[in-house]
């Protein structure tokens, strides 16, 4: 099924021996958009920390009791590194944590049987080479959902919109698509846009660019909040 990704933001995650906190966020990777991390928001557990959790690490969730479950203890995710989330995510970042929990990499292939299992599944995508140089630096495709959510749409003729959210294939934690609202331009009517349509994402702008035109975007199949949880 697919569901809305803010409609999970607040869910309470179980770990097997306890309360690990609340969803708080998602980090998706915009070459092949998949959720690579959960952002886990501890409380007074772990004094506000916030602490990344991988797809591979999650059970089936409880969706009438609004519940994650982890395979994880307390104890490994408290002795886990410290990742300032209100920073960019660097890769060696990305590594210690996937080492520490014995995670197969997923920018080099790793595979985990499962809820969230595959690292790249939409599109026809090569999976992309990640050269030494690029494992000290930022990942320049790791994108917080909390950031995106906002970012204006712009068709190759003009702009039509922003992000109001993003729809989330609870099989794989893939992004199928992203609602935008068309605010006064089709009198705030949602659609759905599939993520291929999308040529680049501009920090700086605060942009999302698409390789298809408004007519495109206007002829786009409506966001149905009664079929769309």
């Amino acid at each position: 099924m697919k569901r809305r990704l803010h409609s999970m933001i607040g869910y309470t995650i179980h770990a097997t021996d306890g309360n690990l906190g609340k969803v708080h966020e998602f980090y998706f990777d915009d070459l092949t958009w998949t959720i690579r991390f959960m952002v886990a928001e501890t409380g007074i557990w772990l004094l506000g920390r916030k602490i990344l959790i991988s797809p591979i690490a999650l059970g089936k969730p409880d969706w009438a009791l609004q519940t994650f479950s982890v395979n994880l203890t307390c104890d490994q995710v408290r002795g886990s590194p410290d990742i300032d989330t209100e920073k960019p995510v660097y890769r060696q970042h990305e590594a210690a944590l996937y080492d520490y929990y014995q995670w197969p990499p997923y920018w080099q292939g790793g595979f985990a049987s499962g809820f969230g299992a595959a690292p790249y599944p939409l599109f026809g995508y090569a999976m992309p080479q990640i050269s030494p140089e690029l494992k000290e630096q930022g990942d320049p495709h790791l994108r917080s959902t909390r950031q995106v959510t906002g970012y204006k749409i712009h068709a190759s003729d003009g702009e039509i919109g922003h992000v109001e959210d993003f729809m989330i294939d609870d099989e794989n934690w893939s992004i199928p698509s992203l609602i935008v609202d068309t605010g006064k331009w089709l009198s705030g009517r949602k659609v759905l846009i599939a993520p291929n349509w999308i040529k680049s994402l501009n920090w700086a702008e605060k942009s999302v660019f698409l390789d298809q035109t408004r007519e495109s975007v206007k002829n786009s199949p409506d966001y149905d909040p009664l079929k769309n949880v």
